[in-house]
């Protein structure tokens, strides 16, 4: 698809708020986020141009959609939350997502109202149905639905999945979540496993990854393997390093640097389902090389650091909020030779490379990556050095 291409404005772009940038071409929106990322990181190092998508629509393989009753049109609705509030807006089909995931979600609610599975009420705590996500492996194509209820209690689940089944024989695993808190987390902590296994894999840059309900994976694989790949570049690994994934979630980066030429893999996860997946696809993968510890990698990295211990590559991939003023010192204090540092947010990672190169550090490649199309968001992978 042509950069320039005409897309068909979506309808709902006003009322849902998703796609900030809808209204732009993509060679627009590609600029916007050039400009963005020059404006904020171009004063630490030359700003390659942005690697974009050849096709930027439906791009999402993790879609979620949330369940209301509309009272004065007496049905059930699925759709996406209103920006800054709780206003059900519905969805039959996003210009972001996954096609299959969202037919999949219409077929769901279709049933919902035959087998008279009501919207939960969060206020009054009545009704059943909360949320459905749908995951698509991308290279694989395996389908988990997973049916968020705010009650436990499934009486007709049987039926309920064969209906589903026969109508999306496609589908590989069904999961019942149950999440009775007022929250904006849309899983809860309790998993059933009503169809398959309970979870699907997919694979990039290599290797093989297990994705369960709560896991987090890439939205966007297309160009999540883009990315990974300019930071494996980035890092230039010739099979002696020690390689530190902090942030490590399920594995991914710290895997594919394992099979990339990293002597020894050390990743860190503050969340301790994240690092027994990250566990799990190491075993998936025949990965030796590669371990992972539950902890906060700020603390992790300064008791490194304190006991005199080395690595020849640091990996971050922070959260949006980017990263601690206590990590980046923990840094900079052990001094690797190359930092990559993985950002989805390039007013965090301005702050953050402020620091690193007022102590030692000098940004050789900064590469933006558009892994959000028709949204505000843009990834950028920067290659730091010791001065």
């Amino acid at each position: 698809m042509s950069n320039t291409a005409t897309i068909k404005p979506c309808p709902l772009a006003k009322k849902c708020g998703g796609c900030q940038l809808q209204n732009m071409l993509y060679d627009e929106q590609l600029a916007f986020k050039q400009h963005k990322c020059k404006r904020l990181l171009g004063r630490y190092g030359k700003v390659s141009p942005i690697l974009s998508m050849e096709d930027p629509t439906h791009y999402r393989c993790k879609v979620q959609a949330a369940f209301a009753y509309d009272y004065r049109h007496r049905r059930l609705l699925s759709g996406v939350y209103q920006s800054n509030s709780h206003r059900v807006v519905p969805v039959n089909d996003c210009l972001i997502e996954n096609r299959r995931a969202d037919e999949i979600i219409v077929t769901i609610r279709k049933l919902a109202r035959s087998f008279k599975l009501q919207a939960y009420d969060e206020d009054s705590k009545r009704g059943f149905l909360r949320h459905v996500q749908v995951r698509v492996g991308y290279n694989t194509g395996e389908i988990m639905v997973v049916i968020v209820s705010g009650k436990p209690m499934f009486s007709s689940k049987r039926n309920f999945v064969k209906a589903l089944l026969k109508e999306c024989p496609d589908i590989t695993t069904v999961v019942h979540n149950v999440n009775p808190y007022h929250t904006n987390l849309v899983l809860g902590p309790k998993n059933e496993v009503l169809f398959g296994k309970g979870y699907i894999e997919d694979e990039l840059c290599g290797c093989t990854f297990r994705i369960s309900p709560g896991s987090f994976y890439q939205v966007n694989p297309q160009q999540t393997e883009v990315l990974y790949n300019t930071a494996m570049d980035f890092a230039g690994l010739t099979g002696e390093e020690t390689f530190f994934d902090a942030y490590c979630g399920t594995g991914t980066i710290g895997l594919i640097a394992a099979t990339r030429g990293a002597k020894r893999v050390i990743g860190v996860e503050l969340n301790k389902t994240a690092v027994r997946d990250a566990k799990s696809n190491a075993r998936r993968n025949d990965i030796e090389n590669a371990e992972f510890y539950a902890g906060d990698a700020s603390r992790f990295i300064t008791e490194m650091a304190e006991a005199g211990e080395q690595v020849d590559v640091i990996m971050m991939d922070p959260p949006r909020a980017g990263s601690t003023e206590e990590f980046l010192s923990a840094v900079c204090k052990m001094a690797p030779p190359t930092v990559v540092y993985v950002s989805c947010n390039p007013e965090t990672l301005a702050r953050d490379l402020k620091y690193l190169t007022t102590h030692g550090y000098i940004a050789k490649k900064v590469q933006p990556v558009d892994m959000f199309p028709f949204t505000e968001h843009c990834e950028c992978v920067v290659k730091l050095s010791r001065g």
